[in-house]
């Protein structure tokens, strides 16, 4: 009999009766788990992680808190191959999920790594020095961090169901404020799984721990100004959500990562027989392959010099070609299927979109080849590289397609593929793919303002890169416009999502011991 998910909520897990929908193996169509409809009292789940769970917290030191998620890190690496077995159930291959299990319990231990390292043993965090504010040296002021007494509500994506809980959890943890975990439907089973490890653990104190595995009703209503919201997930929710009348009109602090219209540029300076022209193509199709794109870090806007268009088109269509395709449980297999049907259906819709300012370079959006399974009984499809002949159309700039897509477009100048990259509206990352330093200046230069982040590749540094699409704990995650205009990770900079910054004034030698 095919499982209901529970909810973790007020210090135990509870069962759901009435409507469920069934949550489907990506590679079968065969139901894994069902996702009830109606859920735990979210009022008072909250409530429960607010008196309870962040009191504990706030019991702790910043070292203490890290400590336990230095040994919460070594426990669930000890968890790590049953995981992986789960996550071929969302079509992930092993590499797939090296990039959400084993890199989100990593962005943990980095997180526990660095807090023990750069936190002090105390409850207040201290920004920057004292500041004179008088003449006589009897009064300053000084910027304090201490921790918000609400809850961290997280409201995740199907594509990274176990990274983008734990990259949110971590620095929440450091921080004094328990979690409060919304996972997607299509993958909840997963996170369920990993929360339940976390919670027969026995490392957290109570409370500091929360899944909402059923509708989210009433979760937004019930924000307080002391609450945090970070969502990951579309533009379009993202707004609507930053727009609720509750979050407005409380101030509730809201943090968004939203999918965006990323780019890779080929710099002018490559030659087909360069080093780096094999790392673009690499790259470009390890974005395409890798979570059968289903990355809102992938590259979607290929930026190649017009001279080399065709050799590019060329070699990744070559490399595309031996890709193989099918269940992630053949070990022979590169690239799964989607996380479901109705993913499937929105790539294709988006990617006739496309085609309406690009043709087919490669692929076919309703024929694919697979492996050790059904094409059509699981959500496969086929990589579909395009190509557009003309640098500003609109659709190329606006229109995503959240899975193996990607457009190639031809460019001319510095000063027109800088200001095709900004009609994305802001991206979460863009790279450069160049042996000239004096070319990547003018090109980070002219990108910055619309990126969160920017990763400049030639043949020195390609064999410690970690790529286009991989976002590291200690580097910021997030972007402008489109992207969301949010900031995740960064080391350090992600406690101050949730603590609050007080200006606080007085004589020096008493802030002095703050």
């Amino acid at each position: 009999m095919t499982r209901v998910l529970q909810s973790y909520s007020q210090g135990r897990w509870q069962s759901a009766d009435g409507e469920v929908t069934p949550l489907l193996d990506a590679s079968t169509g065969e139901a894994v788990a069902l996702m009830p409809r109606n859920g735990p009292d979210v009022g008072a789940m909250l409530q429960f992680a607010r008196k309870i769970g962040g009191p504990e917290l706030r019991k702790l030191t910043f070292t203490q808190r890290a400590a336990i998620l230095k040994d919460l890190g070594k426990y669930l690496f000890g968890h790590i191959e049953e995981f992986a077995d789960i996550s071929l159930l969302t079509g992930a291959t092993r590499r797939d999920t090296a990039v959400d299990v084993d890199g989100g319990i990593g962005t943990l231990a980095v997180y526990a790594s660095k807090g023990a390292r750069e936190l002090p043993d105390r409850k207040i965090l201290l920004d920057g020095e004292i500041e004179p504010l008088g003449k006589g040296g009897t009064f300053g002021g000084r910027h304090i961090y201490s921790s918000k007494l609400g809850a961290a509500v997280q409201i995740n994506a199907f594509n990274f169901p176990i990274w983008g809980m734990l990259e949110k959890f971590a620095p929440a943890f450091l921080a004094g404020m328990p979690s409060v975990v919304k996972p997607a439907t299509q993958t909840a089973y997963l996170t369920e799984a990993v929360v339940r490890r976390i919670v027969d653990s026995g490392l957290l104190p109570e409370g500091t721990i929360s899944l909402l595995c059923a509708s989210p009703a009433g979760l937004v209503e019930n924000l307080t100004s002391q609450d945090t919201v970070s969502f990951t997930g579309s533009a379009a929710t993202a707004q609507s959500l930053r727009s609720h009348p509750i979050v407005t009109g409380r101030s509730v602090a809201f943090n968004a990562e939203a999918d965006s219209l990323n780019c890779s540029i080929l710099g002018t300076d490559v030659i087909q027989e360069d080093g780096e022209f094999d790392i673009y193509v690499d790259q470009l199709v390890n974005e395409m392959v890798i979570k059968a794109g289903q990355k809102c870090t992938a590259i979607r806007r290929a930026f190649v010099p017009a001279s080399m268009l065709e050799d590019v088109a060329e070699a990744v269509s070559a490399r595309l070609g031996q890709i193989v395709i099918g269940s992630p449980r053949d070990p022979s297999v590169q690239m799964g299927p989607l996380a479901s049907h109705g993913q499937r259906e929105e790539v294709r819709s988006g990617a006739t979109r496309l085609m309406a300012a690009a043709k087919v370079v490669f692929g076919d959006l309703n024929k694919v080849s697979v492996v050790a399974a059904d094409g059509e009984k699981g959500a496969f499809l086929s990589p579909l590289l395009l190509r557009s002949e003309d640098i500003y159309a609109s659709e190329i700039h606006s229109v995503e397609a959240f899975g193996p897509v990607c457009t190639l477009i031809p460019y001319q100048t510095f000063g027109e593929v800088i200001e095709a990259a900004s009609l994305g509206e802001g991206s979460l990352v863009a790279s450069i793919v160049t042996a000239d330093p004096a070319l990547a200046k003018v090109l980070i230069t002219g990108l910055a303002p619309w990126h969160g982040r920017i990763l400049m590749v030639d043949s020195s540094s390609a064999g410690e890169s970690t790529g286009h699409g991989i976002a590291m704990p200690q580097m910021l995650h997030g972007g402008p416009g489109r992207a969301g205009g949010g900031e995740e990770l960064g080391g350090m900079r992600a406690l101050s999502h949730y603590m609050q910054r007080t200006a606080v004034q007085g004589n020096p030698s008493f802030l002095e011991t703050l």
